[in-house]
C-alpha cells in the first residue's frame, strides 16, 4: 500500500512536469489589433486642393495710351454699374495707332455678337430642359418610366440654367469692353488735347485688386484694376489628368480645410478638356487639369483665391460590406487578409471592389461581423495564435 503510494506520487509529479515544460516552450500568443468587417455607407473621393475666384473676373485695361491720374479707389471697395475708375490723358496718336484703337473696337463689337448668340442658345437650351424635364415628370407619375429619370432631368435643367446665368455674365463683360474700347476711340475724336479718358465700371461689383493705384504713364491695354462679383464664387480644382477621367459633371463635391468648422456642398460643373504641365514641390512633371466646382451651400465668409480642399464623390453607396484597408494585403496575385478564428489567425483570400483610403468594398470572402487582423505583419503566419489588444 505504501509503495502504491510512492508510485501515484512520482506519477503525478512527472505529469505535472510535462505539463510545465509544455506551457513552458508553448509559443505566447501574438497581440494582435482587430476590426469587424462591416456593413454600411462608402464613398470614394478624389482629393486635392483648390482654389477659390470670382464666376467671372474683369479686367480693366487703359483703352489708349497716357498719363493715368492717380486711382482713388481701393482693393475691396465696392463699384456700381457706370461708376467712375480711373482717368487717363490720352498720348496724341499716330494713324498707325487710330487704326490699332478702331480695331479693338471691332473686335470688341465682335466678340460681343459671339457671346449674344451663346445667351441666345443657352436660352433654347434651358427651355428645352424645362420641357424635357415636365414629359419626364409626367411619364414617371404615370409609372412608365424610373423615378431616378426626374432627377437627371431635374440636373440637366439646373445645369442648363446655370450655363445661361454664365453667358450672360460673359455677355455683359463683352459689352463693357466694347464701351470701354468706344469710349477711347471716341474721347480721341471728340476731344482735342488734354482731355481726359474717363474709364468706368462695367458692372456692379467688387475691385478685387488693383495692380498700381500710382499716377505713371500707360500704354494701351495695360491692366488697371481686376473686377469679379464675391457674391458668385467659384472653386477650381487642380487634378491629376490620370484623376480627372473619373470626374464628370454634377458629381457631389465636399468642400474642406476653408476655416470654418464644417463641410460645405458643391457640385462639379464641368472638367474643362485640356491639361497643362506644372512642376510638383519634389521637381517632377504632372498634368494637370482644371475641375471647375460650384457651391451648393453659400460659402459665406469666403472671397477671391481663399485655398480650399476639394472632396469630389466618384462613388458611393448606402450600404455595402466593406473592410478596413489597412486589413488587406497582397498573396500572389489576390488580395488576401487574415481573419480571426478561434484563437488563431487564418489567412483568407477575398474579393474587393471600389476602395478609398480607409475601407474597401469587400464582393467575396467575408461575411458581416467576422474580425480581421489590422497591419499584419510578415511574420504572421497562417494558424499562428493570435489574441486581440
Amino acid at each position: 500500500m505504501r509503495l502504491s503510494w510512492k508510485r501515484a506520487l512520482g506519477v503525478a509529479a512527472g505529469f505535472a512536469m510535462a505539463v510545465g515544460l509544455v506551457l513552458l516552450f508553448m509559443p505566447t500568443p501574438r497581440a494582435v489589433d482587430v476590426a469587424p468587417v462591416l456593413t454600411g455607407p462608402m464613398q470614394v473621393t478624389v482629393d486635392d486642393q483648390g482654389e477659390t475666384r470670382s464666376h467671372d473676373r474683369l479686367v480693366v485695361s487703359a483703352p489708349v495710351a497716357g498719363r493715368l491720374m492717380r486711382i482713388e479707389l481701393h482693393d475691396g471697395d465696392a463699384v456700381r454699374e457706370g461708376q467712375l475708375l480711373a482717368r487717363i490723358a490720352p498720348l496724341p496718336l499716330s494713324s498707325r495707332e487710330r487704326e490699332e484703337t478702331s480695331a479693338r473696337v471691332a473686335s470688341a463689337q465682335a466678340v460681343q455678337r459671339e457671346v449674344e448668340q451663346l445667351v441666345r442658345r443657352g436660352e433654347e437650351d434651358l427651355a428645352q430642359a424645362r420641357r424635357e424635364h415636365e414629359r419626364v415628370r409626367k411619364l414617371v407619375q404615370e409609372g412608365f418610366i424610373s423615378p431616378q429619370s426626374v432627377e437627371q432631368a431635374r440636373n440637366a435643367e439646373v445645369s442648363a440654367a446655370s450655363e445661361v446665368v454664365a453667358a450672360r455674365f460673359r455677355a455683359r463683360a463683352a459689352a463693357a469692353d466694347v464701351r470701354v474700347a468706344q469710349s477711347g476711340l471716341g474721347a480721341l475724336r471728340a476731344t482735342g488735347a488734354g482731355a481726359l479718358v474717363e474709364v468706368r465700371s462695367p458692372m456692379t461689383v467688387s475691385i478685387l485688386r488693383i495692380p498700381d493705384p500710382s499716377e505713371r504713364v500707360v500704354a494701351a491695354g495695360t491692366p488697371l484694376m481686376m473686377l469679379g462679383d464675391l457674391g458668385a464664387l467659384e472653386v477650381v480644382v487642380e487634378l491629376l489628368s490620370s484623376e480627372a477621367v473619373r470626374v464628370a459633371a454634377d458629381m457631389p463635391v465636399h468642400i474642406e480645410g476653408w476655416g470654418g468648422d464644417r463641410s460645405l456642398r458643391g457640385k462639379v460643373r464641368r472638367v474643362e478638356p485640356f491639361a497643362v504641365t506644372k512642376v510638383s514641390a519634389l521637381g517632377i512633371e504632372e498634368k494637370r487639369v482644371n475641375a471647375v466646382v460650384d457651391f451648393v451651400d453659400p460659402p459665406g465668409a469666403i472671397g477671391d483665391g481663399y485655398r480650399v480642399t476639394a472632396r469630389i464623390v466618384t462613388w458611393q453607396r448606402e450600404r455595402v460590406l466593406k473592410v478596413p484597408a489597412s486589413a488587406l494585403f497582397r498573396c500572389d496575385s489576390a488580395w488576401c487578409v487574415f481573419v480571426v478564428d478561434g484563437g488563431r489567425a487564418r489567412r483568407s483570400p477575398i474579393e474587393i471592389g471600389q476602395r478609398n483610403l480607409l475601407e474597401a468594398e469587400v464582393k467575396s470572402g467575408l461575411v458581416q461581423d467576422q474580425s480581421v487582423i489590422l497591419y499584419p505583419s510578415n511574420e504572421l503566419a497562417d494558424g499562428a495564435r493570435v489574441r486581440a489588444r
